[in-house]
């Protein structure tokens, strides 16, 4: 038992060295998230994870501090107006979606709270939206861990499915950058897909999701006044001020080359890793507690927000 984990605590800090290793200065190809995300879940699959108290925090706070310097590589006037065509979509697809989750966990008879977190997530921010309204709802472990595990598995389908999808439809960067902020779940698993497609679209991406999870905040206000408590604590996505500060700082400041190129390798390095976390912490018991129905309610949410946003994005968006 003792030499399993140690073989596995071995692998797993073997393929973490192995991602931030630059070998593209070796003339080989960097490790690119979704092969990140791949190596994570055979890892979870074949071993249990050797350092899950580490696997979660790091993965949480490593995301936020990938997303924080890849706004050292952002113009701030730039990325408002690429970004802004897809705000309007962004408050209708936030409302809408929580809407139509509600009303569809309500027929599937599925459990009140489950039902509103996966809600959240889908409407807004993944992990993080379900994470900032679980203690307000006061959901037990067993709701948050089905509703992370549902929203986790769609936004490892969605990081290999979208930038295909993207290419089939001839999609531009903006209109890529747009819908995969909108219509997948995680800011992880955004950032991926739009780093995969390119430049602008991760940029692109970046901004109007992080947009999009600063719904968080009246989210947990509306979800106080609905489940009647208002002694709950509200989780604020501090980061993202973080992240417009260093846009404002790029924008008006004339900071040395090295010094952004170091941000970039941070940001998308910081991003593989985060993603290879979240991949070794999906085991296949955490995959069999979700149940049916809560994943049939976030599968149904997602065609409709994937679906719809699509539509909307090539019509729109040239």
């Amino acid at each position: 038992m003792k030499n399993n984990k140690g073989l596995a605590k071995g692998i797993y800090i073997a393929i973490i060295v192995l991602i931030l290793i630059p070998w593209n200065r070796l003339g080989l190809p960097v490790i690119s998230a979704p092969i990140a995300l791949l190596c994570g879940l055979i890892f979870a699959f074949i071993f249990p994870n050797p350092c899950p108290k580490f696997n979660k925090k790091t993965s949480k706070y490593l995301l936020q501090v990938a997303v924080v310097c890849l706004g050292f590589n952002m113009n701030l006037q730039e990325s408002l107006k690429s970004g802004s065509e897809g705000m309007l979509f962004t408050v209708v697809s936030v409302i809408g979606v929580m809407a139509l989750g509600v009303l569809l966990g309500y027929y599937m008879h599925i459990n009140r709270k489950t039902a509103y977190l996966i809600s959240s997530g889908t409407a807004i921010c993944g992990g993080s939206a379900i994470a900032a309204v679980g203690p307000v709802v006061k959901a037990d472990e067993n709701e948050m861990a089905v509703s992370l595990g549902v929203i986790f598995i769609l936004n490892s389908i969605a990081l290999f499915v979208f930038p295909p999808l993207g290419h089939l439809f001839e999609m531009s960067q903006q209109q890529f950058g747009t819908w995969a902020a909108i219509a997948i779940h995680d800011t992880s698993s955004v950032v991926g897909a739009g780093e995969v497609y390119g430049e602008e679209a991760l940029q692109v991406a970046t901004l109007i999701k992080l947009t999009r999870a600063l719904w968080i905040i009246p989210m947990a206000f509306v979800t106080m006044f609905i489940f009647r408590d208002k002694s709950s604590r509200i989780s604020i996505p501090w980061f993202i001020f973080l992240f417009v500060l260093a846009m404002v700082v790029n924008t008006y400041v004339a900071l040395p080359a090295w010094f952004v190129d170091s941000m970039v390798w941070i940001a998308k390095r910081g991003m593989v890793v985060t993603l290879f976390l979240i991949g070794a912490s999906l085991s296949i018991d955490s995959i069999k507690n979700v149940g049916v129905k809560p994943l049939m309610q976030a599968v149904l949410l997602w065609i409709v927000i994937g679906v719809s946003s699509l539509f909307v994005v090539l019509e729109t968006i040239e």
